[in-house]
């Protein structure tokens, strides 16, 4: 890949990257924050179905030969990314076979982690769910403060507002949070994964062999 195919672009929280049935122009590699892939339908409420900060990319259409989502790609948490236009990906993907491996393990991973949101959606309690999105999203980030509004927890999980509520309350009487309007501190890790249970990890450990990290 040629050094003026790489734009260093900040990531702006609401902007989104990926538009659903809307031509790819870009793939982007973050640096830091968090991106948010969230599935949409008609009259139904929007849910997410993976995260993505700097152990991967946005835009696994374009390493597959695709030229369009069906998903929205938002910024979830500010930060910066790479920003590869797709024809040049292309290119890397035909011609390299390393960096061809390299991308096609991280969507592999990244297929593994969308199976589990969907197993997490529909078996686990909405305080596991939320415990399991807060360790993925510190995963991804250098702070214990994350910029967080009830409503966009709720659209990130795909429950009731209310229902938001109520969990961050157990997990702040568990000690393993504090909640603040517009914010939520991560105090405890291990009580959020003790909270999470079966419902965090997997992935994870997936992306560390698949990678190569272990």
């Amino acid at each position: 890949m040629r050094k003026a195919d790489l734009e260093l672009v900040a990531l702006h929280s609401g902007m989104v990257l990926e538009a659903p049935d809307t031509p790819l122009e870009h793939v982007y590699f973050p640096e830091d924050g968090v991106i948010s892939m969230i599935t949409r339908a008609a009259g139904v409420k929007n849910v997410e179905i993976g995260v993505v900060g700097r152990e991967g990319l946005a835009g696994v259409p374009a390493v597959l030969g695709d030229d369009r989502s069906v998903n929205e790609a938002l910024v979830q948490i500010e930060g910066a990314a790479w920003r590869v236009p797709c024809d040049a990906l292309r290119r890397v993907v035909d011609s390299d076979p390393v960096a061809r491996g390299v991308l096609l393990c991280y969507v592999q991973s990244f297929f593994i982690q969308t199976a589990h949101t969907a197993l997490t959606n529909a078996r686990a309690r909405v305080e596991q769910r939320l415990a399991r999105w807060l360790l993925m999203v510190h995963d991804r980030v250098d702070t214990m403060r994350l910029e967080l509004t009830h409503e966009f927890l709720a659209t990130m999980l795909g429950v009731r507002r209310p229902g938001v509520t109520v969990a961050l309350h157990l997990l702040e009487g568990r000690g393993a949070i504090r909640s603040r309007r517009g914010e939520v501190v991560v105090v405890d890790r291990a009580s959020l994964e003790e909270v999470a249970g079966v419902f965090y990890g997997v992935p994870e450990a997936h992306y560390r062999r698949i990678l190569g990290c272990e």
